[in-house]
């Protein structure tokens, strides 16, 4: 676009996805801006042309929103995460609805939706985080338009949203309890003090990558740093650091990854003190935790999310249950008192090695884990040793299923299949696929992510009428 457009005293209407607000004017034309709440009157300068609408940004504010809050954190905006702290919950929550309403608008089902389960905790929910170390932060526009020369750029805290090469050092973070806070800052001070070196992506060079932060709600703490270099004596320096200054970490790991990318899910975990996980507690379910698991990343919020499933699943004593994607098997042993048995099937092996530790540790009798690609774990094979299941629960990654899962289940019809998901677009291409041969019964979404536009969605297939007979 050669040249820019101005519009003035549009009122920003409804809000899209990554954080982005929408406005409409009053012939048609539509504008996604920036840290708009709906309500707001602003004018905007667009910089961009689209096929169906237009990129801008706000340049002054007429009117702001009945909606509109103050932001707790000095880092809103720029870090990439919480962006919906300028919203004040309920219409945070209003607005999810709204969202999945929409969506799920083709299938016909506005009825079958509950109301969202809401958070009870707004801040530090998350059990799970991890921040990266950079070499050339991202400076702020006060920085930028100093006269002062910025002599540190070292930092340390999360990727503004889609820029992998830059990090805004994060001074407080409101999503992790304490002292995840003090733990970044003080590595981060320590480091800088001693003058290691800190990563820088483009150049591939620095010793410190990342630090991985976990936590249960017994208040101890998993801590995994990422190096770049097999470099004893600063592995030693900073591992020591941490494990005197902080009683509370009760695992302390490291990884060396020489590759590009900070992925550790095929990197060697080394425990360097401590146990090799730390427990949490659902119910009366003890998991363990390790630097790999997969694990509902909202603690609290995730025995709300279980009991939606169990409430869904009905389940009389009598029945086999295949839990797909089954990650550490927590809803497998979730529902174990109430199934005849389980088949809990999942592609990462260190998360069901965890999972029969689980098991074992809960003293539970009626659930097996079998470890595969679920397109060539979830066959005739399987069927043929196992049974037919009378209930199936999906909880698959963001990507969704894969079209040859969806083929195995529409081969065995389960009575019911429980749709988890924290993709709804994902969910709903998948849902669209076995509606030939099941009806939606029942949407439960339930919020797990307050201040962004994630959602968890849960839904309740039954097979139709027709296809009973098979059963």
């Amino acid at each position: 676009m050669r040249k820019k457009k101005f519009f003035e005293k549009v009122k920003v209407s409804d809000l899209g996805s990554k954080g982005n607000s929408i406005c409409k004017t009053v012939d048609g034309q539509v504008l996604i801006v920036k840290n708009g709440v709906p309500g707001d009157v602003v004018d905007v300068v667009t910089y961009k042309k689209r096929k169906n609408y237009f990129l801008g940004n706000i340049k002054n504010y007429h009117e702001l929103s009945k909606e509109r809050i103050q932001p707790k954190c000095s880092h809103f905006g720029i870090c990439g995460g919480c962006k919906w702290q300028n919203i004040n919950y309920d219409a945070q929550v209003k607005f999810k609805e709204n969202k999945l309403r929409h969506l799920f608008k083709t299938f016909e089902v506005d009825k079958k939706f509950d109301k969202i389960i809401k958070v009870e905790n707004q801040f530090y929910y998350r059990n799970k985080l991890e921040f990266s170390f950079t070499d050339n932060r991202w400076l702020t526009d006060n920085e930028i338009n100093s006269t002062v020369e910025i002599k540190e750029k070292r930092g340390l805290g999360f990727h503004p949203t889609g820029m992998w090469n830059k990090v805004v050092d994060i001074d407080k973070c409101f999503l992790q309890s304490d002292p995840s806070n003090r733990i970044r800052n003080s590595v981060k001070t320590f480091a800088i003090n001693n003058n290691i070196s800190f990563y820088n992506p483009k150049l591939h060079t620095g010793i410190l990558r990342t630090i991985m932060i976990r936590n249960n709600n017994a208040g101890e703490f998993m801590v995994i740093v990422q190096f770049l270099e097999n470099n004893k004596r600063i592995i030693d320096l900073i591992l020591n650091f941490l494990k005197n200054s902080f009683k509370e970490i009760k695992s302390l790991n490291y990884i060396i990854n020489k590759k590009v990318n900070d992925s550790i899910y095929d990197q060697k975990i080394i425990n360097y003190s401590g146990e090799k996980s730390i427990d949490e507690k659902i119910n009366n379910l003890r998991f363990k935790i390790n630097p790999k698991s997969f694990f509902q990343t909202n603690t609290n919020q995730t025995l709300n999310l279980y009991k939606v499933v169990r409430k869904f699943a009905k389940l009389s004593g009598n029945e086999l249950v295949y839990d797909l994607y089954c990650g550490l098997g927590t809803i497998s042993q979730f529902l174990a008192d109430n199934s005849k048995k389980i088949i809990g099937i999942e592609s990462v092996e260190d998360a069901i090695c965890s999972a029969r530790k689980s098991v074992s540790a809960n003293k539970i009798n009626n659930v097996e884990f079998v470890v595969g690609d679920m397109r060539k774990v979830l066959n005739g094979g399987l069927f043929s040793k196992y049974g037919r299941p009378d209930l199936l629960i999906t909880d698959p990654p963001r990507d969704g299923m894969h079209k040859d899962v969806i083929k195995q289940i529409l081969k065995i019809l389960p009575k019911k299949i429980i749709y988890v998901s924290c993709n709804p677009a994902t969910q709903i291409r998948d849902l669209d696929l076995l509606l030939n041969h099941f009806k939606i019964s029942k949407i439960q979404p339930v919020d797990m992510f307050p201040h962004t536009d994630h959602v968890e969605n849960v839904v309740l297939l039954k097979l139709k009428n027709k296809f009973s007979c098979t059963n």
